[in-house]
């Protein structure tokens, strides 16, 4: 529905509004958000209200009071029906004397017809009345005050917005309107809400309309209560109203840029203008000034800070901007001081900037230096990432290697054992084909079958040998061909037996044995003098019962393996434990070789702490009274790294500053990462003068855990043949 709201200003100010500006038409709508309407301005006839300027709506007769009837029955011969009345406001001629005297200031607003200038006297003697009748209204009838705060914020603030787009005659006029006192405002809008309850004109009365419609945008019920659905739809109406807003002020912003920029010919503009580290941006080309002018694909192709940090390739998109331009959004990293790029088609055409690139400045972020130190920190950790898999590869490697070589001496010692066995069962075959299981007059065994682990009684004939007088008789025996060497020690006694000198003695029987093998003797083992021993030939005798041949020989083999096995790995673990000793007794020598070194010279400088590590921060302490700075009232420390060689040049000078065992000085540094060995002289002022740089030799001291090693020393050979007196060989 549309309704009529008018302006009207002071009659005692004699202004002079022109009559197709001063009415306007509010038409709210539906949309998504709850304040959203549209001002509709129409040409309608001047209508002013009672007292001062105020911003009403006007109403039918629908419901009005008499008192109310009354009042506009006696003006409705003197307008047109529905609206309020004529008042004039000042004849022509008085306009052009205040336009000639240069008291009007809005050229644009004509005077009145003479027509309305009848009209004067009768309006300006109703003035009162109806400022007093509104007055009384008000104080009658007061509105619920969320509604007047509603209308108050609502119909300024979106009229407002909307003659910002207006001719300039429009926005004059309600630019007043917008001026209104607060209590005008109130009390223009009191009668307004008043009057609700009473009429409606076209349907339904503004203020009621706009209450109505906010709480059916808001979601709320009809009661006006507000349910915490209705709550999280409020808020994400306004979250959602925020970001449009934000979205429009960036577009209208970037097409400024993009417009200023295409004024100045410049190729590129970033958005924002100021880059920070870790945010995003978006990078404006104009394909136009570019050599890609008649390409259909743009691509951008670059890297931060030189070249050196997160290279990156996007595909540009073409913009709605006036003058060609593409643009697409990149990330700029955190550690980023600087982005440097190109642009391309994709192929083999590129927009380089005359071969100098593009670049954009990070501001806010790291510098070059602070970058350096972040490069240094992340190979540190990369190469300690790679030490840690390089020492876990060649773990495996070597357990691998290990794995395999177990393996290859596991079969050469199955080998070995096997040719091993086959040479025993040789042996002892030829041997079990020749043993006896007794010699008539000289030995026997009771009882004649046996078995392994059985208890026997060996008889021994003592005049059959040479141990007829022998006080003792002893037993030394083994099994197999003696094949796990002295295995039966038994001193015999005598028997009683006739026929014969014979004394026994009690063997049990290994378990294993298929052949029992022994000799007699005078005395236990280490003891005995005189031995029988079958004219060297030793004594054998079959074990009548002993396990199968196949499976004796098979458990043999494994036995030799599993011995060979053992003997192998105590053979190794020798070699291993030797190797360590030898490679800990190197680091230590060279540990007290460089701590001997170290400390020959601490008469003059030392350093704490005395192992200088990379990364970390060292004090040098000096002595000058033992150098040729003796005396000199100032020392001066001059250090650099890497044999002065290191990517930060020598460092500033730095004056040393007493140290608190007597006659030293100190000094205190930050090895940097990337450093092998610190060098450094000493020189009694900040500009040189006398230096005490060791005769020439410089300080050096080593630097440990640096990512950086010390390349090797190149040994070069050179020999000079002077016949015929001599050679010479020169070496370095």
């Amino acid at each position: 529905m549309d309704v009529s709201l008018q302006l009207q200003r002071p009659l005692r100010f004699k202004e002079v509004l022109n009559h197709r500006t001063d009415c306007f038409k509010i038409r709210p709508f539906l949309g998504s958000l709850s304040f959203a309407r549209t001002i509709q301005f129409t040409p309608w006839r001047c209508e002013c209200l009672p007292s001062r300027v105020s911003l009403r709506v006007t109403a039918g007769a629908a419901d009005f009071s008499k008192r109310r009837q009354r009042r506009l029955s006696t003006r409705s011969s003197k307008s047109s029906k529905g609206f309020g009345r004529k008042t004039k406001l000042g004849t022509g001629n008085q306009k052009r004397d205040q336009k000639d005297n240069g008291e009007n200031e809005d050229s644009n607003i004509p005077t009145l017809s003479e027509s309305e200038e009848s009209n004067q006297t009768e309006m300006e003697s109703t003035v009162a009345v109806d400022e007093e009748s509104t007055i009384a209204l008000y104080q009658k009838n007061k509105v619920n005050e969320s509604e007047k705060e509603e209308l108050k914020e609502d119909v300024p603030s979106k009229t407002k917005s909307y003659l910002n787009a207006e001719n300039g005659s429009a926005r004059k006029v309600v630019e007043d309107v917008l001026g209104l006192q607060k209590k005008e405002l109130i009390l223009e809008n009191d009668t307004v809400s008043t009057s609700r309850d009473a009429a409606t004109y076209e349907g339904k009365h503004f203020t009621d309309y706009a209450i109505t419609e906010e709480k059916h945008l808001a979601g709320t019920e009809t009661d006006g209560t507000v349910t915490g659905k209705d709550e999280k739809t409020i808020e994400d109406a306004s979250a959602k109203l925020k970001l449009e807003m934000e979205e429009k002020l960036r577009k209208q912003e970037i097409e400024r840029l993009a417009e200023g920029n295409f004024l100045k010919g410049n190729k590129i503009f970033v958005y924002p203008q100021t880059v920070r580290p870790d945010e995003d941006i978006e990078v404006f080309f104009n394909r136009s000034f570019s050599t890609l002018n008649d390409e259909q694909d743009i691509l951008i192709m670059g890297a931060f800070n030189d070249w050196r940090w997160r290279s990156f390739t996007m595909r540009l998109n073409k913009t709605y901007f006036k003058g060609d331009w593409w643009s697409c959004q990149i990330h700029v990293p955190k550690e980023a001081y600087k982005m440097d790029f190109v642009f391309f088609n994709g192929q083999n055409i590129y927009d380089n900037n005359d071969k100098q690139d593009f670049c954009i400045i990070v501001e806010g972020g790291m510098d070059v230096f602070a970058f350096e130190d972040f490069l240094l920190e992340e190979k540190r950790r990369e190469l300690e990432k790679l030490a840690k898999e390089q020492a876990e590869k060649e773990r495996q490697e070597e357990e691998q290697r290990r794995i395999e070589a177990e393996k290859a001496a596991s079969e050469a010692d199955r080998a070995q054992a096997k040719v091993e066995t086959g040479k025993r069962r040789e042996i002892l075959e030829q041997l079990m084909k020749q043993a006896p299981r007794s010699v008539d007059n000289i030995w026997f065994i009771e009882p004649n079958e046996f078995k392994g682990a059985d208890k026997v009684k060996l008889y021994y004939n003592k005049t059959s040998g040479p141990l007829a007088h022998a006080n003792e008789l002893w037993i030394h025996g083994g099994h197999n061909n003696w094949c796990n060497g002295l295995t039966i020690v038994e001193k015999f006694l005598r028997s009683g037996r006739e026929g014969g000198d014979w004394w026994y003695a009690e063997v049990v029987v290994p378990g294993r044995a298929l052949v029992l093998d022994w000799v007699f003797a005078d005395g236990p083992p280490k003891v005995a003098t005189i031995y029988d021993n079958n004219n060297y030939q030793d004594f054998h005798a079959v074990v009548p019962k002993s396990i199968p041949e196949e499976m004796f020989w098979v458990e043999e083999e494994h036995q030799i393996f599993r011995k060979l096995q053992a003997e192998r790995k105590l053979r190794e673990e020798a070699i291993r434990a030797k190797a360590e000793k030898t490679a800990r007794m190197k680091a230590e020598m060279k540990e007290r070789t460089l701590k001997r070194f170290l400390l020959s010279q601490k008469h003059i400088v030392y350093t704490e702490p005395l192992d200088v590590h990379a990364g970390s921060t060292v004090t040098v302490f000096y002595n000058p009274a033992n150098t040729v700075l003796n005396g000199k009232h100032e020392i001066w420390f001059r250090c650099s790294f890497n044999r002065w060689t290191h990517r930060m040049g020598p460092l500033p000078p730095q004056r040393m500053l007493p140290a608190d065992n007597g006659s030293h000085v100190k000094a205190t540094v930050k090895v940097p990462l990337d450093a092998y060995m610190m060098d450094f002289v000493f020189s009694e002022r900040e500009d040189g003068g006398m230096f005490d740089n060791k005769g020439g030799m410089d300080y050096h001291i080593p630097v440990f855990g640096g990512i950086v090693k010390e390349p090797p020393m190149h040994i070069v050979h050179i020999a000079v043949e002077m016949a015929p007196i001599a050679k010479v060989n020169f070496g370095h």
